[in-house]
């Protein structure tokens, strides 16, 4: 069995991005944050699919 690491909470993730838990919050409403799995009534992301949102959140376009 891998390793992995522990499933990280709206505040480890919000804090990881360098935005307001609320903002997490708007995302998961409009469905366009990173993915995240439901722990009773808590979200709770795997660091593989916040660090793959990341990713595609990157932009191709060069600075202006």
């Amino acid at each position: 069995m891998s390793q992995s690491r522990p499933l990280a909470t709206s505040a480890e993730v919000a804090d990881y991005l360098g935005v307001p838990v609320a903002t997490l919050d708007q995302w998961s409403y409009r469905g366009t944050g990173p993915r995240f799995s439901k722990v009773g009534r808590h979200r709770r992301y795997r660091w593989a699919d916040v660090e793959k949102w990341l990713d595609n959140q990157a932009s191709s376009k060069a600075a202006a």
